[in-house]
């Protein structure tokens, strides 16, 4: 059994009945996964990884992770709250110190490190086509650089994410994201049509496939994680539907 432990904040949390629809994509990953691969998420909404690594939650993963298990890098949206001493850090300093100390952690245990850049939030511009300019860029960066100075392998789920949302656009990506009607769900009867940020399950499963598709891409070992017949048969349902009017062959 290979196991990947997953740090990082709400994007990736595994959310309780309680926060339905809200789903992380380390909650959804396991769809995408080799038989033999295990999902430890210990990502936690509102983390940063100063927070994350204060809180002892790193040292807990230091002490169930072993040789060749893998832990999953993906933080950046709480890092950036200036106005909060307990979880901002500096992307020219602490960011990057920090990402080298769950790097550290990871090959400390003779386990495989991954950082992952922070997903784009849905923010679009008056003009409903294009995104605002990303408050995630300093810390996009911070992970290239960190990267590049502690030799470790990097996915750039931030790249990933900007163009799929503005591809497809406005609307049509709002049912990714935590946009609900009215009376939809019982702990927010009013609704809610700004959060921008978190993801439904819908999310969870088409980031999660990009974040696949991009390991599979990436070869070893990230590509041997990945089922990659479920990607090839969601290639093969995505072409079908879309030559038989949305409905695939098996449906018929």
């Amino acid at each position: 059994m290979r196991i990947i432990f997953w740090a990082g904040d709400s994007t990736n949390a595994c959310n309780k009945a309680n926060k339905y629809p809200q789903t992380g994509i380390a909650q959804a990953f396991d769809r995408f996964t080799a038989f033999d691969v295990v999902i430890y998420d210990h990502a936690v909404n509102g983390r940063s990884t100063k927070s994350f690594i204060d809180q002892g939650r790193l040292a807990v993963i230091y002490d169930e992770i072993r040789e060749g298990d893998y832990l999953f890098i993906q933080f950046g949206h709480n890092d950036e709250k200036i106005t909060d001493l307990a979880r901002y850090t500096d992307p020219e300093t602490d960011f990057i110190d920090n990402l080298g100390k769950f790097i550290s952690v990871a090959r400390n245990k003779k386990a495989i490190p991954l950082l992952i850049t922070p997903l784009e939030r849905r923010n679009f511009k008056d003009d409903h086509v294009h995104l605002e300019e990303s408050d995630h860029l300093p810390y996009v960066k911070a992970y290239y650089e960190a990267a590049r100075r502690f030799n470790a392998p990097l996915i750039d789920m931030y790249k990933v994410s900007r163009e799929f949302i503005e591809e497809h656009g406005d609307e049509p990506t709002k049912k990714y994201f935590m946009h609900v009607k009215p009376g939809e769900v019982f702990w927010l009867p009013a609704g809610l049509s700004t959060d921008n940020t978190h993801l439904k399950y819908e999310g969870a499963m088409m980031f999660g496939q990009l974040l696949a598709s991009k390991m599979a891409e990436y070869g070893a070992p990230f590509d041997t994680l990945i089922d990659k017949s479920v990607l090839n048969d969601l290639d093969s349902v995505y072409a079908s539907n879309a030559a038989d009017d949305g409905v695939a062959d098996e449906y018929k």
